[in-house]
């Protein structure tokens, strides 16, 4: 099937890659992960070299053997590395991943003092942030600004509010442990949702945060904040679709009868459904690749599956 010509030139993520330990029963397997680094790398996948659109990826990283095999591996996914600020003395985070029967996970960190928390902190960001400015999309998460001093969020919220040109997505990962309190995470996540374009929302983090149990109230916050497209992720359940003017979409899940692992369930959504947005298809057809990518990775353990796994874009 003809897909449409991609708009967007280059996309922009920002984040944490981290070495991720994922346990197979007998033993412990070593991958790079993390979430906006796993949707950036299964976004690059489906847009292909061919699209010539650039997928870069911007974080902090040492000058270790762990950080040069990230960095690797981000070049080994022809995801873009130029903007990547090296952090003298700092070192990778890392993350275990533990699986129920269920599939259900649970994580164990030790990030607290990683380098990507301090990339916004030397002068090479300077460099960064000049490069920023030539992008047609910028990608986050609530990952992305918790692990950052608060210096350095209103720094980059600072800078996101100056160039208000580009396409500002939101994908709203919620970890309370990065944060003093749900009252400071909700101070920075208002003044982030409202630079936002695209807003993915997991509807659990958000209730976390904000309290609102309804679908609709959520929906009508964000709207009252300027959000054009708002997703809202429900796990294994339909995720809604709201667009201004337009009655709510909801898009069925795909059943999966053996759940593996549901690490990166969400975020391979988001790639599905970027990859939808890129090619010019409407959300319905996005969310649907979004939950078909989801279904496929949480059949398989850790976050990021192997190439032969990928399902076929759908259009």
């Amino acid at each position: 099937m003809h897909r449409a010509e991609i708009n967007w030139h280059r996309i922009a993520f920002i984040g944490e890659a981290m070495l991720e330990l994922a346990n197979t029963g007998t033993s412990y397997q070593m991958n790079v992960a993390g979430d906006t680094y796993n949707t950036a790398v299964y976004l690059r996948r489906y847009l292909g070299p061919e699209t010539k659109t650039i997928v870069s990826y911007i974080t902090g990283l040492g000058t270790d053997s762990q950080s040069l095999k990230i960095r690797a591996a981000l070049e080994q996914e022809q995801v873009d590395t130029q903007a990547i600020v090296q952090v003298p003395g700092k070192q990778a985070g890392l993350y275990l991943i533990e699986t129920s029967a269920d599939g259900e996970r649970s994580f164990t960190y030790w990030r607290n003092d990683s380098a990507a928390r301090y990339w916004l902190d030397f002068a090479d960001s300077e460099r960064v942030l000049a490069d920023l400015t030539t992008v047609d999309v910028i990608y986050l998460s609530g990952i992305s600004v918790a692990i950052l001093s608060d210096a350095a969020r209103d720094r980059l919220l600072t800078f996101l509010e100056n160039n208000r040109d580009k396409t500002l997505i939101f994908d709203n990962n919620y970890r309370p442990a990065l944060w003093q309190s749900e009252e400071t995470a909700r101070q920075w996540y208002d003044r982030l949702l409202a630079l936002t374009d695209i807003a993915l929302l997991t509807v659990d983090d958000d209730q976390a945060i904000y309290g609102q149990a309804d679908c609709q109230a959520i929906i009508n916050r964000c709207q009252q904040l300027g959000i054009g497209e708002i997703v809202l992720k429900r796990g294994a359940r339909d995720c809604l679709i709201a667009l201004p003017g337009k009655q709510t979409v909801s898009v069925p899940a795909r059943v999966v009868d053996s759940v593996v692992d549901t690490t990166a369930a969400g975020d391979s959504f988001a790639a599905g459904y970027l990859a939808g947005r890129a090619y010019g298809q409407p959300p319905e057809i996005a969310a649907a690749t979004g939950h078909k990518l989801a279904s496929e990775v949480i059949q398989h353990r850790g976050a990021i599956i192997a190439r032969e796994f990928m399902p076929a874009l759908p259009f």
